[in-house]
């Protein structure tokens, strides 16, 4: 099964991953809000306003996931590729990252 499904891979957000599931419901009520202000008509500014709110509080989270993403996988990638001696381990992990860093980019 592949790395990213399977449920029994300690990821490097394991330990922090009370935290991420507490500020993503915290995102989630957010949008609640949103969509209820635009159902009761509030004005756009105020709306934008909390849509950046959002978007700010993806990205910290987005970035907390990338530096432990960096620490745990791509750290432990090159331990192995050292180990084995295979360098496209590490170079898998870098461009997964790199990939990822790029799609938060968009």
């Amino acid at each position: 099964m592949a790395e990213s499904v399977d449920e029994h891979i300690n990821h490097g957000y394991t330990t922090d991953k009370a935290a991420y599931l507490r500020r993503l419901k915290r995102v989630e009520g957010q949008v609640r809000g949103i969509a209820r202000m635009v159902e009761e008509d509030k004005y756009c500014i105020d709306i934008l306003t909390q849509v950046a709110a959002v978007n700010k509080a993806l990205h910290a989270v987005s970035l907390g996931l990338v530096e432990d993403h960096i620490a745990h996988c791509v750290v432990g990638a090159a331990h192995e590729s050292e180990a084995t001696g295979n360098p496209e381990i590490v170079a898998a992990k870098v461009k997964e990252a790199t990939d990822a860093i790029g799609r938060l980019l968009r």
